[in-house]
């Protein structure tokens, strides 16, 4: 198992004292500090502090396209991506078009079908049950790397507009426009963008593009920000960077779903997760919400979650949700068995691997091998590859890694030195995915754990917990958890987590698992809670923790959530 290396943030003392300068309370200046804000204005989440949809390159060009299609009667058809940003997505161009007078269907590849992205394949299926044919194809959160599958649909008849967030590779697909804040030619100034913010810019684009020409003078001009809640689920449950411009995003989601006003398929996603969307959270869409539609893209048909998000009848929407609900737990059910024969075989004298976990099982299911691929790099704080059985003697791997090794570029090592090694593979730093043969796994397991020492210079990695230090005690009350709560935390702009020593008042098992404690600090006493930890703390003990707002017969209570103890 991983040792911890716990250490504090770094603030930076002059954005402190400017924030401070600027009106801001000293905790929250330290905490803001902590996480690279500079200035009031980028902690502001109105619509008018957002990027101009302008900087976006090529996001005109795609706007006067989509105006001339939407004139001319043109069929479109957006092709999305099978995770939740791909459905969320779909279902933001898919209203937005539809507002303006567009007609505009969607279709979602199957990723054990067609692989991924406007593959070749797709374009098959498109044509085999498209009917009629579509004259234009938009992408969402796919597409830069669809070079063969946009020349397949150009032989068809078929143009395609790109829109993605995706890193381009060495050559560019042939579409029309590619709007994708990526792209070498793009100085967009937010790289973190995800699918549904790329389609959402595109959308405001085309609005602009279309007021222009009069568009709206005999009917109603659609009011974008009421996408707001599928932006904001979309780009937390991609897990990307929660820059200024994302934190306007997700900010104005969460007020959406707090008011009451959002799709019903989100409305409906609440209410088989149990979860009141009036404390809506970033962390609810990220572990909540956006997981239940994953569901459906990693073990049945992606298209049910983006029904979900596109019906207006509230009975509907509800009877997909929990559809989706019972995929998710299916999901989590062969998660864990997964999970429990990957530990069998790790706890194995046989398992040969020092710097890497590279597992394969033949009765595992493709869709799932990324989560089990998560979990084993959180135990054991490896890089860690899980496969599962592909077609034709193939096995398919997904991959999660550490900040010390860049997975992708790992994977590229191993390709250069065994060339015909590696079927294909693709992804980034942190998460990729693979092909290789299966009569290849022992050769290609060392070859890996290897090209792991040689890209990171290590042997061994440990997990950093970083922390914003003590907590003042004047700060220690449920207002501060509220308040800290409605904040929009996330990928790149971590949620504070606290460090002090406590003397424990009283400790007992709640369920078996999760251990309920009474703790004690400069002689205030509060209520915490340790989830899936099941032994005893001495009297006294540091405790890493985060503040959370325990809401009750309408009171609200602090509760601290402990991460970590060092004792």
């Amino acid at each position: 198992m991983a040792n911890y290396i716990i250490k504090d943030r770094e603030v930076n003392t002059e954005f402190e004292a400017k924030l401070i300068q600027q009106g801001i309370t000293p905790l929250m200046a330290r905490l803001w500090a902590a996480r690279g804000v500079s200035d009031i204005e980028q902690t502001q989440t109105q619509w008018k502090q957002m990027l101009a949809p302008n900087l976006l390159t090529q996001v005109e060009y795609g706007a006067q396209l989509l105006a001339d299609a939407i004139e001319t009667g043109k069929r479109l058809l957006i092709v999305a991506d099978y995770d939740c940003d791909g459905a969320t997505a779909c279902a933001v161009g898919v209203r937005a078009l539809r507002m303006m007078g567009a007609q505009v269907d969607f279709m979602v590849p199957n990723r054990f079908e067609t692989g991924y992205g406007l593959s070749p394949a797709v374009i098959d299926v498109i044509l085999r049950q498209v009917e009629p044919k579509p004259d234009i194809l938009i992408t969402v959160d796919n597409g830069i790397a669809s070079v063969d599958g946009v020349a397949a649909a150009k032989a068809h008849g078929m143009e395609v507009i790109v829109t993605d967030h995706h890193l381009p590779g060495d050559e560019l697909p042939d579409a029309l426009a590619i709007i994708n804040p990526n792209q070498v030619a793009c100085d967009f100034p937010s790289k973190n963008l995800a699918g549904v913010g790329v389609i959402f810019y595109t959308m405001l684009a085309l609005r602009a593009e279309l007021r222009a020409r009069g568009h709206f003078t005999n009917r109603p001009e659609p009011k974008l920000d009421g996408l707001a809640d599928l932006v904001a689920l979309g780009t937390v449950a991609d897990v990307v960077k929660l820059d200024s411009n994302n934190r306007i995003f997700v900010s104005q989601g969460l007020a959406k779903m707090r008011a009451g006003q959002m799709q019903a398929g989100i409305q409906a996603l609440f209410t088989v997760a149990s979860t009141d969307p009036r404390q809506a959270s970033a962390m609810d869409l990220g572990f909540k919400i956006g997981p239940r539609i994953n569901a459906a893209g990693r073990l049945a048909d992606m298209s049910i979650g983006i029904r979900c998000l596109l019906t207006d009848d509230f009975a509907e929407a509800l009877e997909l949700a929990q559809e989706l609900d019972q995929w998710n737990h299916s999901r989590r059910s062969i998660e864990q068995n997964m999970s429990e024969q990957a530990m069998v075989t790790l706890d194995s004298e046989d398992f040969p691997l020092k710097h890497s976990i590279c597992i394969f099982n033949a009765d595992w299911h493709q869709g799932v091998v990324g989560i089990v691929a998560s979990r084993l790099k959180e135990k054991f704080w490896k890089p860690t590859l899980a496969f599962a059985p592909g077609d034709n003697g193939e096995i398919r791997g997904s991959g999660r890694s550490v900040p010390d090794v860049h997975l992708r570029d790992a994977l590229d090592l191993v390709s250069k030195r065994h060339p015909h090694l590696i079927a294909k593979f693709g992804g980034h730093a942190m998460a990729a995915g693979l092909t290789i043969a299966e009569a290849d796994f022992e050769t290609f397991i060392h070859a890996f754990d290897q090209a792991v020492v040689d890209i990171s210079g290590k042997t061994e990695f440990a997990p950093i917990i970083e922390t914003d230090g003590s907590l003042n005690p004047l700060y220690a009350s449920a207002d501060t958890a509220v308040a800290l709560n409605n904040m929009v935390w996330g990928a790149g702009f971590p949620a504070p987590i606290f460090r002090d020593v406590f003397e424990i008042r009283s400790q007992r098992l709640l369920k078996d698992k999760h251990l309920k404690l009474q703790v004690a600090r400069h002689n205030m006493v509060f209520d915490a809670i340790w989830f899936n930890h099941n032994e005893a703390l001495p009297p006294s003990v540091e405790l890493i923790y985060e503040l959370s707002p325990n809401y009750w017969n309408g009171n609200v209570t602090l509760q601290f959530m402990v991460r970590h103890a060092i004792y």
